[in-house]
């Protein structure tokens, strides 16, 4: 059996999509797949418990018959941190923990894909990062990595210091625009190959993998339409308008794929935004509805308005989270990070050149 851990230099690299797509190309080559997520970051309240989406949804697309504390032994919660801090929590009891439910799921199982936590030092304060998760399972590791700038470097490089070159497979860079991607696979990529990091892939960035729609936003925010225009537009990031009308047109024509934040009251900055080609949504605060003719103007632009109850600064902070982690948790996402990845990686130095052990081999080459 192959045990690869998957994590990343940071939160929000997109390492649950391409964890659980590496499921579903090693399910397609007739792989018996287990999947396990030692640490819960992502939480949310279901039924009462507080569980880690994720696996959950690893479940469901790579069909794990297992029960959900055994795909997540750690609930790594406000709570639980807490509770290390306090000396309540034992290191050495949990990685027995995690040990145990590892044995139980991934017996009979050709590949363990182990989703590392927030990033790769997750854990620390009980000796349960991810590169002690993947000593504690005998885990080959995957580092995801974004690149934007030659100094991202240095979160890479001191990622494999921390994990160690021996467990290291490679690195996956995720999200390359391609401002840099010649530059990443001509002279970054080289680089790390010569200070022993193989590079097993660099996967472009991707329109709709990048940001959520409109339409999408609203939903999570449980906002309404102050307007009737297209909510199909992609969102990637968030603009608060708190400044002057003037300084605020200079601000918003800076950016692009951007969602403009500010008070339902604040019409200047309302009518700046509408002037920059960037913006595809305002998001109204407070509960305040826009004067006629903002929204007006709105409509014949095609920008949608949104209103929201709360204040500037809570609906941002949701929006962001909205956007940083709502684009990765659904099948039709994990599909195309399939595809992507059987496109510009390694798969067969990621997942292991291995053939099925039970009865289901397929032919790995029929696309």
């Amino acid at each position: 059996m192959n045990t690869v851990l998957v994590t990343s230099t940071g939160e929000s690299t997109g390492k649950t999509a391409i964890t659980l797509a590496l499921g579903v190309l090693a399910k397609e080559r007739g792989l018996d797949v287990g999947y396990m997520k030692p640490k819960g970051t992502r939480l949310q309240s279901s039924t009462g418990k507080t569980l880690d989406e994720d696996p959950m949804l690893a479940r469901e697309l790579l069909d794990i018959d297992a029960e959900m504390h055994q795909l997540e032994p750690v609930v790594y919660s406000p709570t639980f941190i807490q509770g290390a801090v306090r000396g309540k929590e034992n290191a050495e009891e949990l990685s027995e923990v995690i040990s145990h439910h590892f044995e139980d799921i991934s017996a009979g199982k050709d590949l363990m894909l182990v989703e590392g936590g927030g990033s790769y030092r997750t854990g620390g304060i009980v000796d349960l990062t991810d590169g002690d998760v993947a000593n504690l399972l005998d885990a080959e590791v995957i580092l995801v990595a974004d690149y934007q700038h030659p100094s991202d470097l240095d979160d890479v490089v001191a990622a494999v210091e921390d994990i160690g070159p021996d467990r290291l497979a490679g690195v996956v860079f995720n999200r390359v625009s391609d401002a840099v991607y010649d530059e990443l696979e001509t002279e970054i990529a080289p680089f790390l190959e010569a200070r022993g990091v193989p590079v097993l892939g660099v996967v472009p960035t991707e329109k709709d993998l990048a940001g959520v729609t409109v339409e999408e936003l609203a939903n999570e925010l449980g906002a309404d339409f102050a307007t009737d225009a297209p909510t199909d537009a992609f969102v990637e990031r968030f603009l608060v308008g708190a400044m002057g009308g003037d300084a605020a047109l200079r601000y918003f024509r800076r950016t692009k794929n951007a969602a403009v934040i500010t008070g339902g009251d604040r019409a200047n900055i309302q009518r700046a935004a509408l002037e920059a080609p960037g913006v595809k949504c305002i998001i109204l605060t407070g509960g305040h509805r826009p004067v006629g003719a903002v929204i007006g103007k709105a409509e014949q632009k095609g920008v949608p308005v949104l209103l929201v109850n709360g204040d500037t600064l809570s609906v941002t902070d949701r929006a962001e989270d909205i956007v940083s982690t709502g684009r990765t948790r659904d099948e039709r996402t994990v599909n195309r990070m399939r595809d992507l990845l059987y496109e510009h990686a390694d798969i067969d130095a990621i997942i292991g050149d291995i053939e099925p052990s039970g009865d289901d081999a397929v032919d790995g080459d029929d696309e």
